[in-house]
């Protein structure tokens, strides 16, 4: 059988997670979702979308989609939903797990990796984050775990950009952008996004592509960019204008950085100094990929992990005339970046 897509839908506390979420589960796109509630919140699911006594844990929704409240821990609740989907009993094609606005999108996305049911049955598409336009600085001002949920996310959506200033939107953007500069940012209003820039964004694929916003890359020192750039004193360059005073004075914990280079990779080197640093700094470490040059292989080498977990893959041949070379980019939380960069150099032929 065919493996279930799964979507998981984080975000702050009042950033609209549940109008998507209400998009989703009423609108007619013909595709039947299930979507798992780690909480009903004082925002319930509206009663009139769903058609059935809320005593019972799995509700069909009117348009084919169905909804399930956690009572269990999320591993038993997946289980069982593909155990219904084998037996027929239930239908659908994709789940989405809405996360509290608490919550830390790590161990949940770790559970389709390290569990060998749940992986067999399901594949992690990607981890979307909702940021609230209104009170998202203040939010990751005070709040770590906003600050990990915008580190997780493969996809941002800025949510209530019409209820502030436009000066306002952007610095919130660019302090994003330096927060996760791999994940694209749309603003949105009320939950309207269309279903194909939420579903089969394939966040978690190892795949040859290594999207970093290009404008992230740019404003480095010029071409040597190895060490791109110190997010809380970086000067604007590049005709980049920026009319916030108080930009500079974030200094998130929450924070990317790049690594690149035309040199050839060791793998033996590089694989050992990767595996110590996530066994030392894993739980820091939020999201991470790579498109490697190894010396000795014609081909890419693609590389990702969530915390302590790290996967990695062949990928395609490098094409006659194509440039080769490594492009890295690590997310987490106060990540010795200096470390890392120099062991990194250290790793190269």
């Amino acid at each position: 059988m065919a493996l279930i897509p799964a979507t998981i839908l984080t975000g702050f506390l009042g950033s609209g997670k549940t109008t998507l979420l209400k998009r989703v589960l009423s609108e007619a796109h013909g595709q039947k979702i299930a979507v798992i509630e780690n909480e009903f919140g004082e925002e319930n699911i509206d009663n009139d979308i769903l058609v059935a006594d809320t005593n019972e844990q799995v509700i069909q929704m009117s348009n084919g989609c169905v909804c399930c409240t956690i009572r269990e821990d999320l591993r038993s609740t997946l289980s069982d939903l593909a155990a219904k989907k084998r037996k027929g009993e239930l239908d659908f094609e994709r789940v989405v797990i809405e996360t509290t606005g608490l919550a830390d999108p790590g161990p949940v996305a770790q559970t389709f990796f390290m569990d060998d049911e749940i992986a067999e049955a399901y594949l992690l598409d990607s981890i979307l984050t909702l940021v609230d336009a209104k009170h998202g600085e203040q939010q990751l001002d005070t709040r770590q775990e906003a600050r990990r949920q915008v580190g997780f996310a493969d996809q941002i959506f800025v949510s209530k950009t019409d209820l502030c200033e436009p000066a306002a939107v952007d610095a919130l953007a660019h302090r994003i952008k330096h927060m996760n500069p791999r994940a694209p940012q749309r603003r949105v209003h009320f939950g309207e996004v269309p279903i194909a820039e939420v579903f089969d964004l394939k966040g978690f694929n190892l795949n040859a592509k290594l999207e970093i916003d290009p404008a992230f890359l740019e404003e480095g020192h010029g071409g040597h960019d190895h060490h791109d750039h110190d997010h809380h004193d970086h000067d604007h360059e590049h005709g980049e204008h920026c009319d916030h005073p108080h930009h500079h004075h974030h200094d998130d914990d929450v924070k990317s950085f790049v690594f690149r280079s035309d040199k050839a990779f060791h793998p033996a080197r590089l694989e050992d100094f990767l595996g110590a640093i996530v066994q030392v700094y894993g739980p820091k470490m939020l999201r991470y990929k790579g498109v490697l040059f190894m010396k000795g292989s014609d081909r890419k080498v693609i590389f990702q992990g969530v915390h302590q977990l790290m996967g990695s893959d062949l990928g395609p041949k490098w094409a006659p005339g194509e440039k080769k070379g490594s492009k890295m980019v690590f997310i987490g939380i106060d990540l010795p970046r200096d470390v890392l960069l120099q062991g990194l150099e250290q790793c190269l032929v």
